[in-house]
């Protein structure tokens, strides 16, 4: 347990310290300034479509951290010390996981409060989309460890990993965009899938991550 808490803590501290979390948070806000210049200052469409653009951005968002999760540890030597310590590389992919969400997923909470006002979503929206993403950002976290030990050490790591993490993220964009317009069962299918990633994805990674030291 205690090797486990020491590699959530280094994740938390490389976000917070390295200005990792700041690139994706200002983007989603970005996204949330621009939204209502491309399709006008309508304040029923804003709140209509508003939830669905916050879901979009924070995918997005998402990405943007990727290539700093596993390739500089790949690449200094970090995860074979690890394997040498006799940590199982799925438990910690499991870690770098649980890092990752906690290191962004907070300040990502934060920030939807501002981009809420900025498209105009009423109260009920926002607590609806603030619920969502709490529990679909888990999902992502998942998805974005798992993507970055997919593509670590390969050429044009960054665009790689849009192509991989994409398709995966699009049932909870689905789901999570259904769970703000009140889609009935949307909610439950959200948190259903998210746990399905951060139940399978340790594994996958793990398996990449010995592979790529192989």
């Amino acid at each position: 347990m205690r090797p486990f808490l020491a590699i959530v803590l280094r994740e938390i501290r490389r976000a917070w310290s390295s200005g990792g979390l700041l690139l994706p948070v200002a983007f989603f806000l970005l996204v949330a300034i621009l939204f209502p210049f491309a399709v006008g200052p309508d304040g029923k469409l804003l709140a209509r479509i508003g939830g669905g653009v916050i879901w979009a951005a924070a995918l997005l968002a998402a990405l943007l951290p990727v290539e700093r999760l596993i390739a500089p540890d790949a690449e200094s030597g970090v995860l074979d010390q690890f394997a040498v310590r006799g940590l199982s590389d799925a438990g910690v992919a499991a870690a770098k996981m649980a890092g990752h969400w906690l290191g962004f997923a907070p300040a990502l909470l934060a920030a939807t409060v501002i981009a809420a006002g900025l498209l105009r979503l009423p109260g009920e929206t926002l607590v609806q989309v603030e619920l969502g993403l709490l529990i679909g950002t888990p999902g992502l976290a998942a998805l974005g460890v798992v993507t970055a030990a997919l593509v670590s050490g390969l050429r044009g790591a960054g665009a790689l990993a849009g192509l991989v993490m994409l398709p995966f993220a699009v049932p909870l964009l689905i789901f999570g965009a259904g769970s703000v317009e009140g889609t009935p069962g949307a909610l439950k299918l959200l948190a259903a899938f998210s746990l399905l990633l951060v139940a399978g994805c340790p594994f996958v990674a793990g398996a990449a991550m010995r592979m790529g030291r192989s």
